[in-house]
C-alpha cells in the first residue's frame, strides 16, 4: 500500500485508537462528536483495509485483538504525532507553556530532581511540573511522558539523550557499628559483616570491586535487606549493618557525621543503579519549548551536582 492510499485511512486509525483507549464505541463516539455507528464503519473499513481483525465484538463488550494491540500502537504514534505538529506550529514563538511529564528513578528523583523543582516552577510560572517517581522502565510514546531520566552505562538506542553527570556508589556505616564489629579492610571481610543491600535479586549480593588492577568479588549477606537507598542509609545509621548507597543518597549522610565511608580505597561496582544519568526523550518527536526548558534547567543545574 502506497502513502497516497493511506491518506483516507488517517482518520480512521485515529477513530480505532480512540475505541481502544475508550473501551467502547459508545464512549468513542461522545468523545468524537459522532454516532457509535459511524466509529464503527471506520473500525470496520480500517480492517477491510488492512485484511485483518482488531476488534472481537459482542454485545457487550469488545476486545482488541493481537493484531489489533500493534496496529493501534502504531496507529497511536500517528496521532500523538499529529498532536506533535500542531504544538510545533502553535509554540514555535510562544513562551513555554502547559505541562511536562518527567520520569525518573525514585532516589534520583527525590534526592536530586526534586529540590530543584521550587526554581524551576519559579522561573517558568507558565509551565507545570509532573514528576513521575518510576524505578521501572517507561514507554513514553505510550505513557504520555515528555522526559526520561535513567542511570545507564548505555542510554537508550535511537533516543536522544544528555548526559547529567555519573552516578558512583560508595559502601557506609555508623561510627557505633563499626566499633563493635570492626573496620573491613579489604572486600573478603565484608561476608562476615551485615550488608544492606538492595536485595532484588540474588545478583544483589554478589558485591563487585576494583583498585587499581586488583579485583574482588565476595556474596554478602545481611538480616534487613531494602529496596529504598534511604531506608538502607536510616537503617546503617542505626547500626544494622554495612549500606551500599548511591552516592547522592550517601554524601549528606556522611558530611554531618551520621555514616562513615568504609573501603573508600576500592571502587565499589554495583549490579544495578550505576553509571551515567541520562535525561532521555524520543528524537522523532517534537519537543516544544516547555519540555526544551526543562531539558536545558535540569543540565546547568544537575551537570555540577
Amino acid at each position: 500500500m502506497d502513502d497516497i492510499d493511506l491518506i483516507p485511512l488517517l482518520p480512521d486509525m485515529a477513530a480505532f485508537v480512540q475505541v481502544v483507549d475508550a473501551g467502547s464505541f459508545s464512549a468513542a463516539a461522545r468523545r468524537l462528536g459522532v454516532t457509535p455507528s459511524a466509529v464503527s464503519r471506520q473500525v470496520q473499513r480500517l480492517e477491510q483495509a488492512l485484511a485483518t481483525r482488531l476488534i472481537e465484538r459482542s454485545t457487550r463488550r469488545l476486545r482488541v485483538t493481537e493484531a489489533g494491540e500493534a496496529v493501534c500502537e502504531r496507529c497511536r504514534e500517528m496521532t500523538q504525532a499529529a498532536a506533535s505538529a500542531v504544538e510545533a506550529a502553535g509554540q514555535l514563538q510562544a513562551a513555554p507553556q502547559g505541562l511536562v511529564r518527567l520520569s525518573a528513578p525514585v532516589a534520583y528523583a527525590r534526592h536530586l530532581i526534586h529540590p530543584h523543582v521550587p526554581a524551576f516552577l519559579a522561573l517558568y510560572p507558565q509551565v507545570d511540573l509532573q514528576l513521575l517517581l518510576l524505578d521501572r522502565l517507561v514507554d513514553p510514546i505510550a505513557e504520555g511522558v515528555d522526559l526520561v531520566v535513567r542511570v545507564t552505562d548505555h542510554p537508550f538506542e535511537g533516543w536522544a539523550a544528555r548526559p547529567l553527570h555519573p552516578v558512583g556508589h560508595v559502601l557506609c556505616a555508623a561510627s557505633g557499628y563499626l566499633q563493635a564489629h570492626g573496620v573491613p579492610q579489604h572486600p573478603r571481610e565484608l561476608a562476615q559483616h551485615q550488608c544492606l543491600h538492595l536485595g532484588e535479586s540474588r545478583e544483589d549480593q554478589r558485591w563487585r570491586f576494583v583498585r587499581g588492577t586488583e579485583r574482588a568479588l565476595v556474596n554478602v549477606r545481611g538480616r534487613y535487606p531494602a529496596n529504598h537507598s534511604a531506608v538502607r542509609a536510616d537503617a546503617a545509621a542505626a547500626g544494622l549493618g554495612i549500606a551500599s548507597l548511591p552516592d547522592f543518597v550517601a554524601r549528606p549522610w556522611i558530611e554531618d557525621g551520621r555514616l562513615q565511608p568504609v573501603l573508600a580505597d576500592w571502587r565499589f561496582q554495583p549490579p544495578s543503579y550505576a553509571g551515567t544519568a541520562w535525561l532521555m526523550y524520543p528524537p522523532n518527536r517534537y519537543l516544544p519549548p516547555k519540555a526544551r526548558v526543562l531539558v536545558d534547567f535540569l543540565v546547568q543545574r544537575l551537570a555540577v551536582s
